[in-house]
């Protein structure tokens, strides 16, 4: 199954799945899973235990995470 790309943040998903977001940061479905798994991840449960991640609180996750030396 070949990978997403997004040409800019408007291209993104405003709701991404988990293999979305492991797409945009170029990482394993496993190393997705365990990042939702952190404490602070911006994720909404759904139905059926199926994880949605906001785009826009994502990105403002990633953002105070690379303030704060804490890259993933």
């Amino acid at each position: 199954r070949q990978m997403k790309t997004y040409k800019s943040m408007e291209d993104v998903p405003m709701f991404m799945t988990v293999m979305d977001m492991a797409a945009l940061l170029g990482v394993s479905r496993a190393s997705a899973y365990e990042l939702v798994k952190e404490k602070g991840f911006p994720k909404l449960n759904v139905v059926h235990g199926r994880i949605i991640v906001p785009r826009d609180r994502f990105f403002e996750w990633l953002d105070s995470r690379e303030k704060s030396g804490k890259l993933i």
